[in-house]
């Protein structure tokens, strides 16, 4: 079973630069996006059931901004029991930052994290999305549900995750009350599943800074993850960076687990 998570940062955008042949190229069995800045029906048709697939959109109220959308086979055994499109909180909710699908074996949540980058106010609102994502997930965790968490982050958690660990010790995404959240959700039952299986690999990132051309000399950031429970580490094969994708600021992330 192959996942992959992908910040597009604007799916008609991608759409553009070669989307719709990287699905059939890699032929994911679910496929999570974030920062999709639009709404369905602002998209070319095949961008909702692109190369066989049904799928499930998170939308902003706020046209152009943020927004999430999980792509799923259109075929009885992978559609999902149940879609939910937040976790009941509006602020959140409003911004388009979740899809979560509930499948046979696990559910599935796929998240934009806050970007907190922007001033003191999206600083409080990102530590309270924080400790709220806890707070919903932790019951379910506690029950033995298994759960796969997938997204862009926006927290590089260690300094193996960041190019300049000294220099952005202070920027957003990297400052210690960020890395010590991460720190408490691993606690709650999660495992980082790329660092699990390469805990020692260096200068694999997922973000490089357009402003800075932060591609050209790979001076990156590792912000978007799957997360999963303890009860599906054992299906794990695989967890990989797929930096040589090209298309966005991001790049995509892949997790394969046993059937």
């Amino acid at each position: 079973m192959k996942l992959i998570s992908w910040n597009v940062n604007g799916i008609r955008a991608a759409y553009k630069k070669g989307f719709v042949e990287f699905i059939e190229r890699e032929d994911p069995d679910y496929l999570c996006l974030q920062e999709t800045k639009a709404h369905p029906e602002q998209c070319e048709p095949i961008l909702l059931k692109p190369a066989g697939r049904k799928s499930y959109w998170s939308s902003a109220k706020r046209k152009g901004y943020s927004g999430t959308a999980t792509y799923v086979r259109d075929i009885p055994q992978e559609e999902p029991k149940k879609v939910s499109h937040g976790i009941g909180i509006e602020e959140y909710d409003s911004e388009g930052r979740f899809v979560v699908t509930e499948h046979k074996d696990f559910t599935l949540y796929n998240i934009y994290f806050v970007n907190g980058g922007s001033g003191q106010e999206r600083h409080d609102f990102k530590q309270r999305f924080l400790k709220d994502l806890s707070a919903h997930l932790k019951p379910l965790v506690d029950a033995g549900r298994p759960i796969i968490v997938t997204g862009d982050y926006n927290i590089a958690h260690r300094e193996i995750d960041i190019h300049d660990p000294v220099r952005l010790a202070g920027e957003s995404g990297f400052l210690p009350e960020e890395r010590a959240w991460f720190d408490s959700f691993l606690e709650l039952g999660f495992v980082d599943t790329f660092r699990h299986l390469n805990p020692n690999a260096r200068d694999r990132y997922t973000w490089w800074s357009y402003v800075e051309r932060g591609r050209l000399g790979n001076r990156g950031w590792r912000i978007d993850y799957f997360c999963v429970t303890k009860n599906l580490l054992n299906r794990v094969r695989r967890a990989e960076v797929l930096d040589g994708q090209m298309g966005s600021d991001h790049c995509p992330v892949l997790l394969e687990l046993s059937d």
